[in-house]
């Protein structure tokens, strides 16, 4: 399973309503793609206190012929001819779990992205995460979490999607918060459940 997301900040005083209308209009054409497991589509505005205004849509892929089939198709297309090429981050997913709010759809999204400590063996380093991702998997008012690495930059991506806009778990000083507009999920139910190896 591959984690991958994009972030297209975009000028502090951009009208966030393009964003809405874009993703109400558009949003449900991955609502059946081939080998998406589930994508978030994600804003955060400066006018809800963001540092940025930003459309950072998240994606989980059940398989790489999926990611590659939308990278290479006219879906990824369609956000370059309206905002240019973004990076594209990708990370391999370590963990996967529903949470106790399962059911309910999800109104924000928390991603945490931080280093793997230097001093410590990466199979140490994902075990102790693994460890708290469970702990994080049962909190109150999650949808689902994801835990991921980068093992080209030695970093760990800690994805959750919450039921409510103001979880019970603080948020780690690192926390980027967003808002949910939309979630397309035709294979989320295969994704599994707990680790992926």
């Amino acid at each position: 399973m591959h984690a991958m997301q994009y972030d297209i900040t975009l000028p502090a005083d951009y009208d966030m309503g393009v964003i809405r209308t874009r993703v109400a209009t558009r949003g449900h054409l991955l609502d059946d793609f081939p080998g998406l497991g589930l994508k978030a589509y994600l804003m955060r505005e400066r006018a809800d206190g963001s540092p940025v205004n930003q459309y950072a849509p998240f994606y989980l892929w059940a398989e790489a012929a999926g990611m590659n089939a939308f990278l290479w198709g006219p879906g990824f297309q369609g956000i370059v001819n309206d905002f240019g090429r973004p990076v594209v981050q990708h990370w391999t997913v370590l963990a996967y779990d529903e949470g106790p709010a399962s059911a309910a759809a999800p109104r924000t999204a928390t991603r945490r992205r931080h280093p793997l400590p230097a001093g410590i063996a990466p199979a140490d380093a994902v075990a102790e995460a693994l460890e708290r991702h469970a702990v994080r998997a049962a909190s109150d008012g999650v949808v689902a979490t994801a835990l991921a690495v980068d093992p080209r930059h030695w970093e760990l991506l800690v994805f959750t999607l919450w039921a409510d806009t103001s979880p019970g778990v603080p948020d780690a000083p690192d926390t980027d918060r967003f808002q949910v507009l939309h979630l397309s999920a035709p294979g989320r139910s295969g994704l599994g459940a707990g680790r992926t190896w």
